[in-house]
């Protein structure tokens, strides 16, 4: 049995070296696992047959090369993979490398397994010592070919991986003669503890564009064949075990960096502004600081969603102030956002907190979570909002907490940021001025008490994920109920116009952060709501830009007023399915996707 503990979510950042999202199976690729033997050549006789044994070795290993390379070849992609074989079969014919490894036969009187693995070390101290870090890299060439002689003296098979299913490969390090001895239609992606954007895995992945992140450390420790995996491959980040809701979203990402076009790029870095000039901010929903440069260059203005629960995942012990303030740092102010909103973490039920003791609840979503837990563990709460203040002196910051479902809720909230507050201006301690804080609009109860939670914040964020799941009661991971998640749910579009009418009253602007904003299907229907704000998977923003560009907010207002009288999803759909297709034929074939 699998201990509980080891199927927990976990998130390992290396450097991601070639792009694209995967998500599938894990598969641990051993190069070469047999200990490397070791004897005395007792009769002198037998240290020339030690020689010729592995000149033997040497010729095969060669051989072996040029037929990889030739495979390789065949499959296609850049020339960078066969040049690093060919630096492979010049090592095998390498003078000092064959002589030292003769002379450790003969001073050493010892097998020509040994003699290579000596001759490898005494290359590594070498390399080990140089300063620059692609010389030193430089290494595992030498290595590689060591351990490829070595199999063909000890006659071991090296791994060929043909598993009849794709798989993402796990590995020490991948060179492109082992990617040549695996299928790869096969391989979904690569996972490497050690590299750079230099390294051979990262070269090999870039030319047959397999998604990969190397420089992992411990990938080979922290994950078995057939382990659930992620790979972002444009973040660095892989994530093992995945829960329901992280690979749900990740399914999304999958979906919308396939779908993308090099051509939407182009609007990536224009206004979002209607035909009859409605202006719409755009925000990007991240979840780790990796992802903020896929923000920008897809053309977010800001951070309209950082989940900050991420920052509890893989820890034995709970993270510090400093721990907090780090992440915070590398978010606020950076220099091609105007603004960044933090969200208090959501933790509880399921989700990433490092406690044991902490008993399993029977259903999470409803249980002790997010705002809830944060007003139960006031000291955890209390860390976070320091640093959060202590970063937002860097830029301009919006903080927003999740799960309100009453006024009682956001008033403590409040009253516990402003004590740490003035807790930190007493110590001489800089914080940022016009803090905005904002809730977040996911309960029905916050909907129907918007009004006097409207009084206490600068912003509502309307987080449909949950909103959708918990008016329609199902629960959006059960594959058995998913038929029911719909957003364009008459209930739904009602409660958001609400949240948006009362908010709009109030004087105070309004977002949406939820999936259902980075949707392009829907996008005219929320600039009918006349939302303030659409914050979304970066990916996403080019194509809604474009959506938003192409409409002008009275035919979108006109079609919101239609489908607003609708009594059935369907209706619903029909219409607005209509409507897409009528103004963006290209996007919205007859056919559909």
């Amino acid at each position: 049995m699998v201990d509980d503990d080891l199927k927990k979510t976990f998130v390992i950042k290396g450097i991601g070296v070639s792009p694209g999202i995967v998500i599938g199976k894990a598969y641990l690729f051993d190069r070469f696992d047999a200990q490397t033997p070791f004897y005395k050549l007792t009769d002198p006789d037998l240290i020339n047959k030690e020689i010729q044994r592995f000149r033997k070795a040497l010729r095969e290993s060669e051989k072996q090369l040029l037929d990889l390379k030739n495979r390789l070849s065949d499959l296609g992609g850049g020339m960078d993979p066969l040049y690093i074989i060919d630096v492979h079969i010049m090592i095998l014919k390498d003078r000092k490398f064959v002589d030292q490894t003769i002379q450790n036969i003969r001073e050493m009187s010892v097998n020509a397994e040994w003699a290579v693995r000596m001759t490898v070390d005494k290359y590594r101290d070498i390399f080990d010592r140089m300063e620059d870090d692609y010389l030193r890299g430089r290494i595992s060439d030498i290595q590689y070919a060591g351990q490829r002689i070595m199999a063909n003296l000890t006659g071991k098979k090296r791994a060929v991986l043909d598993v009849g299913e794709r798989v993402v490969i796990i590995a020490t390090d991948l060179s492109p003669a082992d990617t040549a001895q695996m299928k790869i239609d096969s391989v979904l992606g690569f996972a490497t503890d050690i590299g750079g954007k230099t390294s051979h895995t990262a070269i090999v992945a870039r030319s047959l564009e397999i998604p990969a992140v190397v420089g992992l450390v411990s990938i080979t420790r922290d994950v078995r064949t057939n382990d659930d995996i992620i790979i972002d491959g444009s973040a660095g980040v892989v994530i093992i075990h995945p829960d329901p809701e992280v690979r749900k979203r990740y399914e999304d990402k999958k979906r919308l960096y396939e779908a993308a076009q090099d051509d939407l790029l182009d609007y990536a870095h224009l206004p979002a502004v209607t035909k009859d000039h409605h202006s719409v901010e755009i925000g990007g929903n991240i979840e780790f600081v990796e992802e903020i440069p896929s923000a920008i260059a897809h053309g977010a203005d800001g951070i309209g969603l950082y989940r900050t629960e991420f920052i509890y995942i893989n820890r034995e012990e709970l993270p510090s102030e400093e721990d907090h303030l780090a992440s915070y740092r590398s978010v606020i102010g950076v220099k091609g956002l105007s603004w960044a909103t933090i969200r208090t973490f959501d933790l509880g039920g399921d989700k990433f907190y490092p406690d044991k003791k902490t008993s399993r609840e029977l259903n999470p979503q409803l249980g002790l979570r997010a705002i809830r837990f944060c007003l139960k563990e006031v000291e955890l709460f209390k860390i976070q909002l320091r640093a959060i203040l202590r970063a937002s002196v860097q830029g301009k910051l919006r903080i927003m907490f999740p799960m309100i479902s009453g006024i009682e809720e956001i008033r403590a909230a409040k009253r516990i940021f402003f004590e740490v507050k003035d807790e930190l201006l007493a110590k001489g301690e800089p914080v940022g001025k016009d803090i905005e804080i904002g809730v977040m609009i996911e309960v029905p109860s916050a909907v129907i008490v918007a009004e006097e939670l409207a009084k206490e914040v600068d912003f509502f964020s309307i987080g449909t994920n949950d909103l959708i799941q918990y008016v329609l009661a199902i629960d959006r991971i059960n594959e058995r109920v998913t038929y029911l998640y719909e957003p364009l749910h008459p209930a739904v579009l009602r409660l958001i116009k609400q949240v948006v009418d009362v908010g709009h009253k109030a004087g105070i602007r309004v977002a949406m952060c939820g999936e259902m904003a980075g949707e392009p299907a829907y996008t005219m229907i929320l600039l009918g709501l006349e939302l303030d704000e659409l914050s979304m998977n970066p990916l996403a923003i080019p194509r809604v830009k474009k959506i938003i560009r192409g409409s002008t907010l009275k035919e979108s207002k006109a079609l919101l007023n239609k489908v607003i009288t609708l009594s059935s999803t369907a209706e619903i759909q029909a219409c607005v399915d209509a409507a897409m297709r009528k103004h963006f034929p290209e996007e919205f074939p007859v056919n559909g996707q």
